[in-house]
């Protein structure tokens, strides 16, 4: 623990009196968190570190926090893993980094490794893990990269949250590391720089993965600073993942990503495309499991003031852990984990049927803030048509999600905005839009107090962050407009706590 912070953690009683608190979302018990980081499974149990301030619900001073899953659902808390060192090169804070297992060849044969990137200046750094996973001991080498290559990093020095991996070999003699590496060149668009190394602690620059341009062009501009590169095999091809941020205002934008080819050191791969339809998931990190599979999590950052975030005691969520495939047409699908489903409790189902404007309501029964809902509906006349969640006493929406068929979207929209800033006459505004779906259209969307996670078809993901009145009063209502929508199937689970209070 830094000698300058030491934890504030409220009473189990006070975590629970929030309303707004997630249930089935990942968060720890108190404070500030932000970037998943050293995502991995060992030894049968999945391992998720984040980016941890334990003085309070504000970004400062920071540390990695840690959690433990056996099944990607239920997390236990334990120690904290990484805290700053003071006159070390993380004095200033442990930021954002990976975890691999070493291999032979390396001082790290078999052992699980940190790498991590100190402040400031930015550099990277290394620790070695025990067994469980709880003590971390920092190598004796940090710095193990002091400063950027010549021409990127800036006059700030971005230079940061190195992802390693091992290069897919038959054998494992005499392999290959590699560390991407996020930066920036001055006066242009953002950067991943790749490093090579042969033991884990010689790092030799190989120069730029990928450098981006800094004008602003549709349909994704990428900023210019680019954070948390995430570069992993999947199904046959390469995936790039790349977090954006503007860096004259700090605005820290989305997460994009581009499927291409990984050899010899080089990316060839094509235009970025958003990794989620809006702005809320930021960060997100993908591990291969144990059986193959490529999980990402991501953080999802909190809609209201950083005052509403101090008085409540934390801020910031993690995303459902997601399953990541190639289509067809070589753009990502995503699926929930379908470890999720043991979270269901009671279960509620609405026959197939026709709805038209002015019917009855069927969801009229549901009520609470921790629902999953599974719908496929399908436009039989209606221009528009989708679900709003809202105040059973007052009748005001929460928030909607609308498939506009006309304009051939489907967006989620908050007619009234976090902390009473309403927007310009009440109308209301779209926070992030997707393609919406030709024919039925296939949703999950998962509701858990003041979190909304929306899977499209497996297409696509909106997620975003709301905050009502009175989340457990909280209703869900069917809409048509103009003509019917088809039911071909609705059915609804309250989820249980992930927590064991």
């Amino acid at each position: 623990m830094s000698a300058k912070l030491q934890p504030v953690v409220p009473a189990a009683a006070e975590q629970l009196a929030d309303p707004l608190r997630p249930r089935y979302h990942f968060l720890p018990s108190a404070n500030w968190m932000n970037d998943p980081n050293g995502f991995i499974q060992w030894q049968g149990r999945y391992h998720l570190f984040y980016q941890y301030n334990p003085a309070g619900a504000f970004h400062d001073d920071i540390h990695w926090g840690h959690a433990a899953s056996a099944d990607l659902v239920r997390w236990e808390h334990r120690p904290m893993a990484l805290t700053p060192t003071p006159g070390g090169p993380d004095s200033s804070g442990c930021w954002s980094g990976s975890a691999v297992i070493g291999g032979p060849g390396t001082p790290f044969d078999g052992r699980p490794v940190f790498f991590y990137t100190g402040v400031f200046p930015q550099t990277v750094c290394a620790a070695l893990g025990s067994d469980d996973l709880d003590t971390w001991a920092k190598h004796l080498a940090n710095p193990l990269i002091a400063v950027p290559p010549p021409g990127f990093g800036g006059q700030t020095g971005d230079f940061r949250d190195p992802f390693v991996w091992r290069e897919e070999r038959a054998s494992r003699e005499g392999e290959t590391w590699w560390m991407a590496i996020g930066s920036r060149v001055e006066g242009g668009g953002g950067a991943v720089l790749l490093y090579r190394s042969a033991d884990l602690l010689a790092w030799e620059y190989a120069g730029p993965l990928l450098v981006g341009d800094a004008t602003p062009a549709a349909p994704l501009w990428t900023g210019t600073v680019w954070e948390c590169p995430n570069l992993f095999p999947l199904d046959g091809r390469h995936v790039l993942v790349v977090s954006f941020q503007n860096h004259d205002s700090g605005e820290l934008l989305y997460a994009g990503y581009t499927v291409g080819d990984f050899a010899d050191g080089r990316f060839t791969g094509g235009s970025f495309r958003p990794l989620e339809y809006g702005d809320t998931l930021y960060a997100p990190q993908v591990t291969i499991d144990e059986s193959g599979r490529a999980v990402l999590i991501g953080w999802l950052r909190e809609g209201r003031d950083i005052s509403a975030q101090r008085a409540a005691g934390w801020s910031g969520v993690m995303s459902l852990p997601r399953l990541l495939s190639l289509g067809d047409d070589g753009t990502l699908r995503f699926r929930p984990v379908p470890e999720l489903a043991q979270l269901r409790g009671e279960a509620f189902h609405v026959v197939p049927r026709l709805f038209r404007p002015g019917d009855a309501n069927p969801l009229a029964t549901l009520r609470g803030g921790s629902w999953e809902i599974e719908a496929v509906l399908e436009p039989a006349g209606a221009t528009a048509f989708g679900l709003s969640w809202l105040d059973v006493l007052s009748g005001a929406d929460y928030i909607t999600l609308r498939g506009d068929v006309e304009a051939g979207t489907i967006a989620l929209h908050a007619p009234r905005l976090p902390d009473g800033q309403n927007s310009p006459d009440g109308v209301a505004q779209p926070w992030h839009v997707a393609p919406l779906p030709a024919g039925p259209v296939r949703l999950r969307v998962f509701i858990d107090r003041s979190v909304v996670e929306v899977f499209v078809d497996d297409r696509a993901v909106l997620s975003s962050r709301f905050y009502p009145t009175r989340p457990e009063e909280m209703g869900v209502a069917l809409f048509a407009e103009g003509g019917a929508v088809r039911v071909a199937a609705i059915d609804a689970w309250r989820m249980d706590s992930i927590w064991a209070v």
